[in-house]
C-alpha cells in the first residue's frame, strides 16, 4: 500500500463516525466472557443478585442504551443542520473528528454488547454478580460521559466558540506544518531553476482530484536515488483534473515511475487541514461572510470572528512565510521544490470577501480597519506593504459606500468591537 493510500485510509478512519464505537461493541463482549469467567463467590452478600434482578437490571441497561444512542444521533442530526445552515460546510469535515463524540458511543455500544452478553449467561442458579455489577458502573460511566457531551456541545455550538477552535487548529498546523513538512526555509544559494537546460519528465495525475497531503522527506529521497530534482507544481488544497500535471522532473540519469511519485501525494474529494492551515482560515472567511448574509444580517458574529481571523493573521504574519521552498537531501544538493503561500496570500484570503460583503455594515468596516492597523503596528517591515495596500482597498470601498461625510467618517473610524469603544477620529 502507497503513503497515499494510507493517508486516505487514515482521513477515513478519522472522520468515521462506526469505527470506534465497534470497536467498544468487541470490547464489551470480550469484557463480558472475562466477568464471567471470574469467580464471583467472594462477593460480598451486598452486591449478589438474584436471577430475575440481574436479568431485569441488564434488560433495562439494554434498553437504556439504545434509546440513549438514538438520542445522540439526533444531537449529530441537529449539528449537522446548525453547521450547513448557520455556520460552514466546511466545518463539518473537523466535527466528524471530535474524539468525545466517538467515545461516547463507544462507551454506548460497549456497555450495550457487555449487558447484553451478560444476559444469556443468568440462570437459575448461576449469576453473574460482577459482571452485573460492572454493567452498573459502566451506565454511570455513559451518563457522566453523556453530560459532558452535552456540556460541551451546547458551548461549543456557539460561532464564536467554532471560530476559537478552527483558528487555533489553523494555527498549529501552521507552526508544525513549516518546519516539520515543507522542512527548514530555502537554502541560501538555491538555484532560480531546479535545472538549467537539462531533460523535463512530467507526472500527471491519474483519477484528479484536490490535493491533501504529501511526503515530502520521502520525495525528496526519491529525487536522490534518481539524483534529479523534483518540482511539485501545485499547491495542498489545489483541485487538480485527471492528467494534470503534479510533478516536473528536472535532470537525472533516470525518471522516477510515475507510481512512486503519485504515490507520496494523496488526493481526496475535499480539503484537510493536516498540511492546509490556509482551510481553516477558509472556514472561518465562510462562517464570516455567511454572518454578512442579507437573509442572515448578523454582523456581530462576523465581528468576533474577525477576532480570530486577526490573531490567525499575526500568527501568519510573524511566520516569514514563502511561496517557493527548496529542499536539500544530506549532502544539502536541492532535490525537492514545492510552492507555498505567503504572507499576502492568506491577508488576502482572510479579508477580502468579508471587505466586499462587510462594507454596507458600519460594524465591519470599523472592525477591518482596526484589525489592519494592528497588523501595522505588530508585524515585521517586511509584510506591511500588503497591509497598507488592504487599508487602501478598505478605504476606497468605504468612500463609494458611504457618500455621506459623517458616516462615512463613522464607517473609517478603527474599532477593535465593530461599534462600541470610544469614537476617535479618523486619522485620514
Amino acid at each position: 500500500m502507497s503513503w497515499a493510500s494510507r493517508f486516505r485510509l487514515l482521513q477515513y478512519t478519522k472522520a468515521s463516525l462506526w469505527i470506534v464505537p465497534l470497536l467498544g461493541l468487541v470490547l464489551g463482549v470480550l469484557l463480558a466472557e472475562w466477568a464471567v469467567s471470574v469467580d464471583s463467590t467472594g462477593f460480598p452478600a451486598g452486591w449478589r443478585y438474584s436471577a430475575s434482578t440481574a436479568s431485569g437490571v441488564l434488560t433495562a441497561i439494554v434498553g437504556a442504551m439504545i434509546a440513549l444512542l438514538g438520542f445522540v444521533v439526533t444531537i449529530g442530526v441537529l449539528v449537522v443542520q446548525q453547521a450547513t445552515g448557520t455556520l460552514s460546510p466546511r466545518y463539518m469535515r473537523l466535527w466528524y473528528r471530535d474524539r468525545l463524540q466517538k467515545a461516547v458511543l463507544a462507551t454506548f455500544t460497549g456497555t450495550f454488547s457487555f449487558s447484553f452478553a451478560l444476559l444469556r449467561t443468568i440462570e437459575s442458579d448461576s449469576v453473574p454478580d460482577l459482571g452485573v455489577s460492572m454493567a452498573g458502573a459502566a451506565v454511570s460511566v455513559s451518563l457522566l460521559l453523556l453530560l459532558v457531551y452535552l456540556n460541551r456541545f451546547t458551548h461549543n455550538l456557539r460561532p464564536v466558540a467554532i471560530a476559537e477552535l478552527v483558528g487555533r487548529l489553523g494555527e498549529t498546523v501552521l507552526v508544525r506544518g513549516e518546519a516539520a513538512v515543507l522542512g527548514a526555509a530555502p537554502r541560501a544559494g538555491d538555484p532560480g531553476t531546479p535545472a538549467d537546460g537539462g531533460p523535463v519528465a512530467y507526472v500527471r495525475s491519474e483519477r484528479g482530484g484536490v490535493i491533501q497531503a504529501f511526503h515530502p522527506g520521502r520525495l525528496t529521497a526519491l529525487a536522490e536515488r534518481h539524483d534529479c530534482v523534483l518540482l511539485v507544481t501545485r499547491l495542498v488544497g489545489d483541485y487538480v483534473p485527471p492528467g494534470a500535471v503534479v510533478v516536473e522532473v528536472h535532470g537525472g540519469t533516470s525518471a522516477p515511475e510515475p507510481q512512486q511519485v503519485t504515490g507520496l501525494i494523496a488526493f481526496g474529494s475535499e480539503r484537510t487541514i493536516e498540511q492546509d492551515p490556509a482551510f481553516a482560515l477558509r472556514v472561518l472567511v465562510d462562517i464570516a461572510i455567511r454572518a454578512l448574509s442579507p437573509a442572515v444580517n448578523d454582523p456581530t458574529t462576523a465581528v468576533q470572528v474577525l477576532n480570530q481571523i486577526e490573531s490567525f493573521l499575526h500568527t501568519v504574519g510573524r511566520a516569514g512565510l514563502r511561496d517557493r521552498y527548496v529542499l536539500g537531501d544530506r549532502h544539502g544538493t536541492p532535490r525537492l521544490v514545492v510552492q507555498g503561500r505567503d504572507w499576502e496570500d492568506y491577508l488576502q484570503l482572510a479579508v477580502t470577501e468579508i471587505r466586499e460583503y462587510g462594507t454596507p455594515s458600519v460594524q465591519i468596516c470599523r472592525r477591518l480597519r482596526s484589525l489592519l492597523e494592528g497588523l501595522l503596528t505588530a508585524l515585521p517591515p517586511g509584510a506591511l506593504p500588503a497591509v497598507r495596500t488592504e487599508l487602501a482597498l478598505l478605504r476606497e470601498a468605504v468612500e463609494r459606500e458611504y457618500p455621506d461625510p459623517a458616516r462615512r467618517a463613522l464607517a473609517r473610524t478603527p474599532d477593535p468591537q465593530g461599534i462600541g469603544a470610544r469614537h476617535r477620529p479618523d486619522a485620514d
